[in-house]
């Protein structure tokens, strides 16, 4: 039977697909002026679902090199 730390070292990390913009400042530390800055100059892609602006995750990484 695999000790409590091999068990761990197993665990799956879930990332969300997509993220708000509020969420992306909170996990970039760039504020929601640069943010909107940043989708202008289409260096950030987005998601329009309704009146949301979804931000794909994977473009977040890419942008801080996460």
């Amino acid at each position: 039977m695999p000790s409590t730390n091999e068990r761990q070292s197993h665990a799956v990390v879930i990332e969300p697909l997509t993220v708000r913009i509020s969420t992306a400042v909170q996990l970039t530390g760039i504020s929601r002026s640069r943010l909107y800055e940043l989708i202008q100059s289409g260096d950030l892609t987005t998601i329009k679902v309704g009146r949301s602006t979804l931000i794909p995750y994977k473009s977040l990484k890419a942008l801080t090199g996460a």
